[in-house]
């Protein structure tokens, strides 16, 4: 913030966390300034493909919850809605058009002139873990009373109007360069995804003799390469029973139970698990093993089949009745790695997805014969150890990738709250900013990327 000056004079605001604010700039009441109260009950099956009124809930981002036509609460431009449950809390959204919202949320709207819809958002925005503590509990939710309660710093309407288009221009710049940074995450993604499939498919020696595999999927594979089903690497597939237990990580010395979000990465979770109450821990079984591959047999339509290889000791941990764990065939020799390597590429993932069934489009299952059924590729011990190992290089070289765009994300998200904060509470005088030309604008952006 060294580039932007201060006020030339400040005050006590009288608000221990706000400490001191310009000096012309009044301190009151967010419920001087809004009528703030709870939105309404609206049930999933009550909304509407082609209502009119879109519906906020209590969400990260500014997405729907769907659409209906009546609604009580009718909001517009320039109303405030705030995620009042979980931990979306004090998400504030600024209302751009005709809308409703959830009884998951409160909503503000403006009453008097006075205020400056957009300067209001951000200084929420800003102060959004000030504003909208909570205490953590199994739900945790803000009350009317206490967004109502609230402080708002409020400089001239003409200064609000001077320090939204501010922060508008800013943020933009932000969040470009945000979006940017994901970009290159998915495209590591799918260049990781791509190297592995080609790897386990067709092997790291462009120039070994081919042959057609007969499975149209797999298409042309190394012509001394098995091709096999899953059946004949793996004996059996085992799993757990559903026990009751706490939604916390159990600690050392405790029984837990694994989540199915244990297997939603590339790489095995082992602190994705619940503690088991005491009075199930004799029902609990199949302990995890290192060296097994943990499958996900009843699970969303993209998360039915994923898989992960068991490559940490897991102990006391169990599985539940919606995760397999694997007994190879011990007269073949196989490298779990690459088969856990295997299981993760696109042509694989597709054939689970063909043989996944389910009364709910939203949970899907998968039976063990026809997981077993699917076609695999079988290399020599010789070359399954090539490709491992070739892969985990590969894998760490991308993951370093990623971990670096994702500190780079992290680090713009918090410029972008210490800015929107620092404008909304008078930490730096932004009244003589003018809003540069686009082309400008377009040029800075380019040149920061």
């Amino acid at each position: 913030m060294a580039k932007y000056k201060a006020y030339p004079e400040y005050k006590d605001s009288g608000v221990e966390w706000l400490g001191e604010v310009p000096s012309h700039w009044n301190v009151a009441k967010t419920m001087r300034y809004f009528k703030i109260a709870m939105g309404q009950t609206i049930l999933k099956e009550q909304l509407e493909d082609d209502g009119e009124w879109p519906v906020y809930s209590a969400t990260e981002g500014d997405s729907y919850f769907g659409y209906v036509s009546s609604p009580q609460v009718k909001l517009g431009v320039g109303d405030l809605v705030i995620p009042a449950r979980g931990n979306s809390i004090g998400s504030v959204k600024l209302v751009s058009g005709k809308s409703t919202t959830t009884q998951t949320t409160i909503y503000c709207k403006h009453l008097t002139q006075a205020i400056y819809p957009a300067f209001a958002y951000y200084f929420m925005l800003g102060n959004r873990k000030n504003l909208f503590w909570f205490t953590q509990t199994a739900i945790p939710q803000i009350t009317v009373e206490e967004v109502g309660c609230n402080p708002i710093l409020l400089p001239t309407y003409e200064e609000q109007v001077v320090v939204a288009s501010f922060l508008d221009h800013e943020t933009a710049k932000i969040d470009n360069l945000i979006e940017k940074q994901q970009q290159l995450i998915e495209l590591l993604k799918e260049k990781c995804q791509a190297v592995i499939s080609h790897a386990v498919t067709k092997g790291l020696n462009p120039d070994v003799p081919m042959k057609d595999s007969g499975v149209e999927w797999l298409g042309e594979v190394p012509q001394h390469w098995d091709v096999l089903r899953l059946k004949h690497l793996i004996s059996s597939l085992e799993s757990g029973c559903s026990v009751n237990a706490a939604d916390i990580p159990a600690q050392q010395g405790e029984v837990a139970v694994l989540k199915t979000s244990c297997v939603y990465t590339r790489s095995f979770r082992a602190n994705e698990n619940k503690t088991v109450v005491s009075e199930d821990l004799h029902r609990v079984k199949c302990p995890v093993r290192k060296g097994s591959i943990i499958i996900s047999r009843m699970n969303t339509p993209d998360l039915v089949g994923a898989s992960a290889l068991v490559d940490v000791d897991a102990e006391n941990i169990y599985l539940p009745d919606r995760l397999w764990q694997t007994n190879f065939n011990s007269k073949l020799k196989l490298i779990p790695a690459y088969l856990a390597h295997f299981m993760t590429t696109q042509g694989f993932r597709t054939q689970i997805s063909l043989g996944a069934e389910g009364a709910s489009s939203s949970m899907q299952n998968i039976a063990k014969d026809d997981y077993l059924s699917i076609n695999c590729l079988l290399p020599s011990i010789e070359e399954q150890q090539e490709i491992t190992s070739f892969l985990e290089e590969k894998l760490s070289y991308f993951s370093d990738l990623e971990l670096r765009s994702s500190e780079t994300i992290q680090l713009l998200q918090e410029r972008r709250t210490a800015l929107i904060s620092a404008a909304v509470t008078g930490k730096i005088d932004v009244r003589d900013w003018v809003a540069p030309e686009t082309q400008d604008v377009e040029e800075s952006q380019e040149a920061t990327a």
